[in-house]
């Protein structure tokens, strides 16, 4: 297999491996595999970079172990921008005009729709008071608070990554990037981080973990980066390309992103 781009976590994993990585048992068909203990995601037409991706010149058979013979010597590695309290600030006002931007010519989908004061539809309905839970413990700014309020929404939702860890990954995503230097933030991250692995399934979890220690998807990454520099036109090309991930996962990370960043929903 011959490897265009590839994120770092993958490719120290892969090195680790001898560039081998076996299918997991429990999602034969799915393009993540597992190569020294850390799950990869492979694949020719992936939706967008990330730490764990691994893209390649051609499409791979699914459901058998697959060998990479020439690997990189780096790969993609995102770092959040640094803030201090007065750029915080300066964000946070950005992503609520971003949000109203983004609903302005989109219409939202999954958790998205909360953005937007739409009604969601079924079984995300049921989690609306969750949310609401959720964006008031971050507008609290209380830490323990949040990891409560998350409980209810892990592993909650459809799809190969629930909405619920989507949602609730994005928001520590958010407040991490935000609040860099709160170490009460990286231990609610660290905590919740260990109770997603038994609340939902092992490739929800380490994207989870992924989001909340703020390295995941590379429009992800675009949004935080255009918003830091004040560039409202990128950071909205960013989030419309973000919401493009998965049938609703990119609009639930969106979601979550502003939770976390704003500790507000219309």
């Amino acid at each position: 297999m011959s490897i265009i781009q590839v994120g770092e976590l993958a490719r120290r994993a892969l090195v680790r491996s001898r560039g081998e990585a076996t299918p997991l048992e429990a999602f034969a068909d799915a393009p993540y595999l597992e190569a020294a203990g850390e799950i990869i995601w492979v694949g020719v037409h992936l939706p967008a970079l990330h730490p764990r991706a691994v893209m390649t010149s051609n499409a791979q058979p699914r459901g058998v172990a697959l060998h990479f013979d020439l690997l990189p010597e780096r790969g993609w590695s995102p770092q959040l921008p640094a803030l201090d309290e007065t750029s915080a600030k300066i964000v946070a006002a950005g992503a609520e005009r971003l949000r109203r931007a983004l609903v302005a010519t989109d219409t939202p989908c999954g958790f998205g729709a909360l953005l937007d004061r739409r009604t969601m539809e079924f079984p995300l309905d049921v989690a609306a008071p969750r949310v609401r839970n959720l964006t008031s413990s971050y507008a609290r700014n209380d830490p323990i608070a949040v990891v409560e309020a998350s409980h209810g929404l892990l592993g909650f939702g459809t799809g190969l990554t629930p909405s619920g860890d989507d949602l609730a990954g994005a928001a520590l995503f958010g407040r991490r990037f935000v609040a860099p230097d709160n170490q009460n933030w990286a231990a609610a991250a660290e905590t919740l981080s260990h109770e997603v692995r038994t609340r939902s399934h092992a490739i929800s979890a380490a994207l989870f973990g992924d989001l909340a220690r703020g390295q995941s998807f590379a429009p992800l990454h675009a949004v935080a980066e255009a918003l830091a520099s004040g560039d409202d036109q990128s950071a909205l090309d960013a989030a419309r390309t973000l919401t493009e991930i998965g049938h609703s996962s990119g609009w639930d990370m969106m979601t979550g992103f502003i939770i976390g960043t704003t500790g507000n929903l219309p």
